[in-house]
């Protein structure tokens, strides 16, 4: 039914939108491949080509051919990345992945489809997006589907699903999709389409009949066949079908009517089932039709000419005859030769003419439907009972000895396009083949499960690693130590990125116990790192890192907190390295060429992650480690972080933001030349989050940062994706965006980041969120839980969101004016500028760091008060050097804490001036909440001097500021305070 309506969709959209002819179906295709070409790299349109295949001619003719069979698994629906470069030198693929590894493919995927639905859905009033058949879908398929229904973005698409109910139970991974996306308000209509009730079953078969179906003939036999097929449509017709084929239902020419024995009739669908009925239809086909669906049946639900013309050419008769069960009622007895079934000499016409008799018998009796070189089963059934027609005992031999025969005789480009299935049906007869055959399927099992990795499917890479492993069994170190190395190492990455975190460890520690050089351990050992931290074990991630590093001859810091002399130690050599060196000079170095040094590279990355977790000050040894490396032997992907890294040293905790400036330029240099693109993101993150906002206005990062959230994505990077939109969000606060339009933005990106899963940079959205709703005055109750709630996770796991929550918190804390609170939570919050060090989240906590202690001064006395000056004025100084280092971005901070220092000091005049120039600058830079900050501040001064004029003056600035900033409760409260 799927295919008729499919069939039926497309016609009629092509007599609605004349989208396979006519000027309007030119001009729309032309629109949508050039928006195509400009939008999508090669590589990505390539991908789509595999993904859609029926898209192809909106992406242009590509190289690909389709595969002979079925798509059997979500492996052959997605597209062939293009592979890892290979390091220099190696013998072996070792397979570094600079580019694309593991979740980045798949994230990359997913956002090409998506990019593509939104160019093509917003060319048309409508799309429908059919697929069928969604119980057999693996988790791969379903993420995909989930990701294309959480894109908000893709206009005036709907999504029809249909699946099987009664073979999806609870724990069915579509029924956990299901599930989670109604938990995410996704609305999905359900319509449960069952079997016919006998009431529509009767005039179906009337209908079939040509008969009225208030025939009380038509109804008994109706309500017959119903009662044994349960009113399935299918086998309902099929019953009446198999009714005409033995003759108990004929066509009376005289009475112009079909007519049957009633008592024959029942007597045949008592004693008959559905299998039965399809098996007794297998029966009375024609020999060559029963041979060709044998064939047919172990390519797929759906299959090409070419493949079984292939399968038939090559298989003789004696083969055929020994792997066919035993069935009575064939129409002719096999001859005993060794000939093969469409042998060579016979002619090529009466080859196409028994291909085409058996085909013309295929459609007529319903079993299956021809498109083109294409060929379908009409159910699955049918499939199964064509599958029948095999002997229990020969069928993994049968289907071994076609995946044989195609494997040596489809061309090299075929081959590559059917992998899959021709790999599938080699392993049906893996128990049974030489040790040479074992040796040759491993490797084919090796290719198609690299080949499914690449394509982002890994759960079926999993199993075709596996069987390679099995395939070469024991014997495989000794034997094929090469491809079983390769098979190991891939296997984990495989289990890795499907969760399957015991067999991911049983293939490390075999790789690791083997006597092999260290270097053909370095995937594994990635592998190893990356999972002891995506578990929480960062310790652990840590050690393991370090101690490959030292294995393969390269230095490695101590695993504990560095002194500032070592780390000045370690900067004064990198600075002696980069003496009289230019960005354009560091950027124009040579490529690495050492795979050890690369290894080290890749390693270090993993470091910096994680250290800067539990033990930030290991983070500089790090940095200054990979610096030095790509200074002396060449840059990699790697030397755009590790130079952008310590950008981020020099502007923030080294006081050189120039200096660094000129590193970050040296980083995004590196970034323009060619095989560099998979650092874009996380270079794009780290310098406009920690570099250049000390030297540039602040509002300068807001879009770089979006780029680098667009290229993140496109790129398969989520998680870089995710951390520059943090850092957009932030800004955006920062700056002085307005609240009501930062709430919508944030609201959008909390979604976009639960479709990615990412739960950290989302708990970062929520924390900012729930700031700015408690700033305007919505559910500020439920804010302060959420927070809290925040802070008492992040405390147990120790990371930065408790840093994030304490900077929010003084935040709405300042501009209520609570300065009590504000001190306490600044005092029990710890050291927050080390887990924020460089981003210009820390220079906004340090400005109210001051300001808190100076209006707590203010209100002291005696040792308290002493203590807190001392306090605001080392910040004070801190961002006093900001401002001669060149930050305009905290210009009006000095102004507005300067003000208040005189206040404290008695100093009414340098006050005065003080307090017009923060609002100044302020305004001058367009940091709105500021501005309405330094006018309430300004206000309190002048009504405590006893100035109504200027109180009230300062007080009308600031609520108007206030009530252009969004911020709703601070205007509630200052109009009741001033009545």
């Amino acid at each position: 039914m799927t295919r008729l309506a499919r069939r039926y969709i497309t016609v009629e959209h092509n007599k609605k939108w004349k989208f396979s002819s006519g000027e309007q179906s030119v001009a729309t295709l032309t629109l949508i491949r050039n928006k195509i070409q400009n939008e999508f790299e090669e590589e990505d349109v390539e991908q789509l080509r595999r993904v859609l295949p029926g898209c192809a001619e909106l992406l242009g003719l590509g190289s690909h051919r389709p595969s002979l069979f079925c798509p059997s698994s979500y492996a052959d629906k997605v597209a062939l990345f293009r592979s890892a470069p290979l390091l220099g030198g190696t013998k072996r693929r070792l397979r570094v992945t600079l580019a694309l590894a593991g979740k980045e493919s798949i994230a990359r995927m997913h956002y090409a489809v998506r990019r593509l639905l939104k160019i093509i859905c917003s060319q048309f009033k409508g799309v429908v997006l059919l697929i069928d058949d969604l119980q057999w879908s693996d988790t791969a398929t379903l993420d995909l589907l989930k990701s294309i229904v959480l894109d908000r973005e893709i206009p005036r698409l709907l999504i029809v699903g249909a699946y099987r109910e009664d073979e999806v139970p609870d724990h069915h991974p579509l029924a956990f999709h299901i599930r989670e996306l109604e938990q995410m308000n996704v609305t999905i209509t359900k319509i449960r389409i069952g079997n016919l009730s006998v009431n529509y079953a009767i005039p179906l078969v009337a209908e079939a009949l040509g008969m009225d179906d208030n025939d009380s003939k038509v109804k008994s036999l109706a309500e017959t066949i119903h009662k044994k097929t349960e009113g399935n449509p299918f086998f309902l017709l099929m019953f009446l079908r198999s009714l005409y084929d033995e003759k108990l239902l004929e066509y009376n020419f005289r009475a112009m009517q079909w007519t049957w024995d009633k008592d024959a009739v029942n007597s045949k669908i008592v004693t008959e089932n559905v299998a039965s009925v399809l098996v007794n239809k297998m029966n009375r086909l024609r020999e060559e039709t029963q041979r060709m669906l044998m064939v047919a049946s172990c390519l797929g639900a759906t299959f090409r000419k070419s493949a079984v013309m292939e399968v038939m050419k090559n298989i003789s008769r004696v083969e055929m005859k020994g792997s066919m069960r035993s069935l009575s009622g064939t129409a002719a007895t096999m001859e005993s030769s060794s000939t093969s079934l469409l042998s060579s000499d016979m002619s090529n016409a009466c080859t196409e003419r028994a291909y085409a008799s058996s085909i013309e018998e295929f459609e007529g009796e319903g079993l299956c439907e021809v498109d083109d070189d294409e060929y379908h089963f009409m159910h699955d059934q049918i499939q199964s009972a064509a599958f029948e027609l095999i002997s229990p005992d020969r069928r993994d031999s049968f289907q071994g000895r076609i995946g044989s025969i195609l494997l040596q005789s489809l061309p090299p480009e075929e081959l590559e396009a059917s992998l899959f299935e021709v790999v599938g049906l080699l392993n049906c007869a893996a128990s049974n083949i030489t040790d040479e055959e074992r040796d040759e399927l491993a490797k084919m099992n090796l290719k198609a499960g690299v080949k499914a990795s690449e394509n982002a499917a890994f759960d079926t890479a999993k199993v075709y690693f596996k069987a390679g492993r099995e395939a070469l069994g024991p014997r495989g170190w000794e034997g094929d130590y090469s491809t079983m190395l390769d098979l190991c190492s891939d296997g984990a990455n495989a289990c890795f990125l499907t969760g399957d975190f015991v067999s991911m460890n049983e293939l490390i520690n075999e790789v690791l116990s083997k006597d092999i050089d260290t270097k053909e351990k370095y995937r594994v050992s990635e592998i190893k790192v990356k999972s002891l931290l995506t578990v929480g074990k960062v310790n652990e991630s840590i050690n393991a890192a370090l101690e490959f590093r030292r294995q393969i001859g390269l230095p490695a810091p101590q695993k504990k907190a560095a002194s500032k002399f070592t780390i000045i130690r370690e900067y004064i050599r990198v600075k002696k390295l980069l003496k009289h060196k230019s960005a354009e000079d560091i950027a124009n170095l040579p490529d690495l060429g050492d795979e050890l040094y690369e290894m080290g590279q890749r390693m270090n990355e993993h470091l910096a992650t994680s250290v800067y977790l539990v033990e930030p000050t290991m983070l500089p040894l790090v940095i200054f480690q990979s610096v030095t490396t790509s200074l002396k032997h060449g840059l990699s992907p790697s030397s755009c972080l590790a130079f952008a890294a310590l950008a981020l040293l020099l502007c923030g905790p080294f006081g050189k933001p120039h200096e660094g400036r000129e590193m970050a330029k040296a980083a995004e240099l590196i970034l323009e030349r060619p095989g560099m693109r998979s650092s874009a993101s996380n270079t794009i993150f780290v310098t406009q989050s920690f570099c250049y906002h000390w030297t540039s206005p602040l509002q300068d990062t807001i879009e770089p940062l979006l780029k680098g959230y667009q290229v993140g994505l496109e790129i398969g990077d989520n998680d870089r994706a995710c951390f520059c939109l943090v850092g957009r969000m932030y800004y955006l606060f920062f700056t002085g965006r307005t609240l009501g339009s930062i709430q919508k933005e944030l609201e959008a990106a909390a979604n976009a980041m639960t479709q990615l899963k990412q739960e950290e940079s989302k708990l970062k959205i929520t924390i900012l969120l729930s700031s700015v709703k408690k700033l305007r005055g919505l559910d500020a109750e439920a804010s302060d839980k959420m927070l809290d709630s925040i802070l008492a996770s992040a405390a147990e796991t120790r990371n930065n969101l408790s840093a994030y929550v304490s900077v929010m918190k003084l935040e709405v804390l300042v501009f209520f004016q609570q300065w009590k609170e504000a001190i306490d939570l600044i005092q029990k919050a710890g050291n927050v500028q080390l887990f924020l060090s460089s981003t210009f989240v820390v220079v906004r906590y340090t400005f109210l760091e001051a300001l808190a202690y100076l209006k707590a001064a203010q209100s002291s006395s005696g040792w308290k008060k002493r203590q807190m000056k001392k306090c605001a004025l080392k910040t004070l100084h801190l961002i006093q050097r900001w401002v001669k280092n060149g930050n305009m971005n905290v210009v009006h901070y000095l102004r507005i804490l300067g003000a208040e220092l005189a206040v404290l000091n008695g100093k009414n005049e340098k006050a005065k001036k003080s307090f017009n120039a923060a609002i100044a600058a302020s305004s001058r830079n367009s940091f709105l909440q500021d501005r309405a900050l330094a006018h309430e501040l300004a206000s309190a001064y002048f009504k405590a001097q006893g100035d109504d004029y200027w109180t009230d003056y300062h007080i009308e600035c600031s609520r108007a500021c206030y009530q252009e900033w969004g911020c709703s409760e601070k205007v509630e409260r200052l109009s009741s305070t001033s009545k």
